[in-house]
């Protein structure tokens, strides 16, 4: 189980996250209470373990905005929201062989396995995640996992879907047996306050993702 730790915004959050067993680490570009800028993501970077995977969170953002962000502070991966270029990640792609590229898609019935479907193919993962009007992630809210169980079932030999959205030590169990997702992502369910981690969560919904997946 590929467990990622995102919205990220200090030295200390990070550097916990990955001593507890994260396979990740996000870092948000974006208008959110957890906004960083490079020049702090840069000074975190060296402090990490190197085979941690780091991501950088873009919403909206153009081509040379990206890349400049993963070139100043030695991302490995980038995950990608709301794009108007349809070719972005094929772009990235090729200006970063190496690079790890998650596509947001917001679960929304019943068209959800043909917009999966219609995705190009330079991604390594899906990210599925719940939205509100206000926000595109981050939001404490879970889409209905029931509902898409069968649809994560389907695509999983063809694509690796991650869950996200509302998910939290309490019910991350539930939510990895529902879906049987490769990964699975959190913001907000480990936070003692918006853009501030609480270690005993962090720690908690880590050893309850790998439990779930024994």
């Amino acid at each position: 189980m590929w467990i990622k730790i995102c919205g990220n915004t200090s030295l200390e959050d990070a550097r916990f996250a990955a001593e507890c067993g994260a396979d990740a680490l996000g870092f948000i570009f974006a208008p959110s209470p957890r906004r960083v800028d490079s020049d702090l993501v840069r000074q975190i970077m060296p402090r990490l373990p190197l085979q941690l995977e780091k991501y950088g969170v873009f919403v909206d953002a153009g081509f040379d905005e990206i890349v400049a962000t993963v070139v100043a502070c030695g991302l490995t991966g980038v995950q990608l929201h709301r794009s108007s270029d349809q070719l972005l990640p094929f772009r990235l792609r090729e200006r970063f062989p190496q690079l790890s590229i998650l596509h947001v898609l917001h679960y929304k019935a019943p068209d959800f396995e043909q917009r999966l479907a219609e995705l190009g193919q330079p991604e390594d993962a899906v990210l599925v995640d719940s939205s509100t009007a206000r926000a595109v992630g981050g939001t404490g809210t879970s889409f209905n996992w029931q509902e898409a169980r069968n649809s994560f079932l389907r695509a999983a030999p063809h694509r690796r879907l991650i869950a996200a959205g509302g998910l939290a030590p309490e019910n991350v169990q539930q939510a990895i047996r529902t879906l049987h997702p490769w990964g699975v992502d959190v913001v907000s369910g480990v936070e003692s306050e918006r853009g501030k981690k609480d270690p005993a969560r962090v720690l908690a919904f880590i050893r309850s993702a790998r439990e779930a997946n024994s």
